[in-house]
Order: structure tokens, then C-alpha cells, then sequence
């Protein structure tokens, strides 16, 4: 089961990519939209250079060995593109607010909907440190959260795994954290 969901993640993965590609986003007809993936940008594309760089470094170093040079070839290449699928899908899965849920997501990771009836509480909060709570969802880019969402009732959130857990508090990032706020404020 957990092959199965770990083979899962990586095609949400490529998908993200595809759809990346295309210009085009996931799940969003019908909703606000709310971007997170530039926080990440700049630190992705940055580690997918490094990867390709390292790839060209091996390449020329095990040109001798051509079992060897193949399959590092081959595990470079595709450690650029799941560098580069990893900002893909945060770019294409953005947080989506409908009239009755926000929708909070973190790439391929996590898709969690929060009836809006159940947020008790908002605020803008750029928090640096994540404390681990049993009962939180922290969402952090770039070790970065901004917006923090107080539940009046918990949320069931399931892992990437399977693992089921009640969350009461959400701590997520969003490139317009204030226009976020500002939509999910009452009134």
C-alpha cells in the first residue's frame, strides 16, 4: 500500500509538470485563487540547477565507464525533473476559496478542505519556527508561514501515506497573504 501511494505521489507529481507546462492549473473552476509556489520558486529552480550541473560533473567523470556513466545519466536526469515536477505542482495546486471551503494545498502533498463555516478564526502571522503540535498542520515555504487559520471544529487530515489526523489549527503560506485574510474575514 505504501508503494502504491508513493508511486501515486510521483505521477501527481509529473502531472503537475505537465500541467505546468501547459499553463494550465488543477481544481480551480469555481474559485479564488491563491498562489504559494513563488515562495519556493527562486530555492527549486535554484537546487534543479545545481542537480543539472552535478549531472554534467558525472557525466564527465565516469565517461569511461559507460555502465556507470548510463545509470548515473539516467538518476540525474530524472532527479532535474523531479526537482523541477516538486515546483510544478505547487505552481498548478494553489489554495482555492469557493463560497463554502477553502481548499489548502502544498503541491501534490496535501489537499485538505476546510468548510468555511469551520474557520473560527484568522490572522496574518509570518512565523519562522514550527513547534510540532498534534493537533496543527504546519504548511510552510521556505520555512515560512503566513497566514494562520483557527478552527472552530477539527478537520480530518490524511497524510501522504494514509495516516488519518484531526487538525484544529492550519498554518499555511500564500504569496497574497493579506488578500487571503481579507477573503476569509467575516463581514
Amino acid at each position: 500500500m505504501i508503494v502504491y501511494r508513493l508511486a501515486r505521489h510521483e505521477m501527481r507529481l509529473f502531472a503537475g509538470l505537465a500541467l505546468w507546462l501547459a499553463r494550465r492549473t488543477e481544481g480551480t473552476t469555481g474559485g479564488r485563487v491563491f498562489g504559494y509556489a513563488r515562495g519556493q520558486g527562486a530555492t527549486l529552480l535554484g537546487l534543479a540547477f545545481v542537480c543539472l550541473v552535478e549531472t554534467v560533473g558525472v557525466a564527465v567523470m565516469l565517461r569511461d565507464m559507460p555502465l556507470a556513466h548510463d545509470v548515473m545519466l539516467v538518476l540525474d536526469i530524472y532527479t532535474v525533473l523531479f526537482v523541477v515536477a516538486l515546483h510544478a505542482a505547487g505552481a498548478v495546486r494553489p489554495h482555492v476559496l469557493t463560497a463554502d471551503a477553502l481548499r489548502v494545498r502544498y503541491g501534490a502533498q496535501v489537499d485538505l478542505r476546510i468548510p468555511r463555516t469551520a474557520i473560527a478564526a484568522v490572522r496574518r502571522e509570518t512565523r519562522m519556527t514550527h513547534e510540532p503540535a498534534p493537533d496543527a498542520l504546519d504548511l510552510a515555504v521556505g520555512s515560512q508561514t503566513t497566514v494562520t487559520l483557527e478552527l472552530a471544529e477539527p478537520v480530518v487530515h490524511t497524510t501522504m501515506l494514509g495516516r488519518r489526523r484531526r487538525v484544529r489549527v492550519v498554518r499555511l503560506y500564500a504569496d497574497d497573504t493579506a488578500g487571503l485574510v481579507r477573503a476569509l474575514a467575516p463581514g
